[in-house]
């Protein structure tokens, strides 16, 4: 337990009860699809499960939009204020028919997990090192949900 600065006791909660349920993909799922369910669920990543079911990356909102925009358009951002507004409305066109397997890096960055034990302070700390805005949270290879940095700091903040 903690102390606020007025004095009030905060309970220590841990990880497995900030969890919610989180969407998954696979390395097989359309990258367009994967795009419409992390814009759908105003999500920040998807978290990607390998074969075997359990978590194995994450597939971050930047990973698609860098797949989506071509480029010389990333390599020199002020082409895209000469590109016609109805071309640049449709750059996640450039998703094509990838899957998720594609969009990921080749040497993906470990997926951050925690267990369900873990504190809130312990799943802050593993997001501000990997800078990586959601946490897998399991229990005995078991996905539980995910906490994303909203929803840490929502709860951190009492909002």
């Amino acid at each position: 337990m903690g102390q606020t600065g007025d004095g009030a006791i905060l309970e220590c909660m841990h990880a497995g009860a900030l969890a919610k349920d989180f969407p998954t993909v696979t390395l097989d799922t359309s990258a367009l699809e994967a795009a419409k369910l992390m814009a759908g669920n105003d999500l920040p990543g998807l978290i990607v499960l390998g074969s075997n079911g359990c978590p194995y990356t994450v597939l971050g909102g930047t990973q698609v939009l860098r797949m989506s925009v071509p480029l010389y358009i990333q390599d020199d951002p002020t082409l895209a204020g000469v590109v016609d507004e109805a071309a640049a409305d449709t750059f996640v066109a450039g998703l094509g028919n990838k899957t998720v397997r594609e969009l990921l890096p080749e040497e993906p960055f470990d997926l951050p997990v925690v267990g369900a034990r873990a504190t809130l302070l312990e799943v802050a700390a593993l997001m501000a090192r990997v800078r990586i805005p959601v946490v897998a949270v399991v229990d005995n290879d078991t996905l539980l949900g995910a906490i994303t940095v909203d929803s840490l700091l929502d709860h951190a903040l009492g909002t």
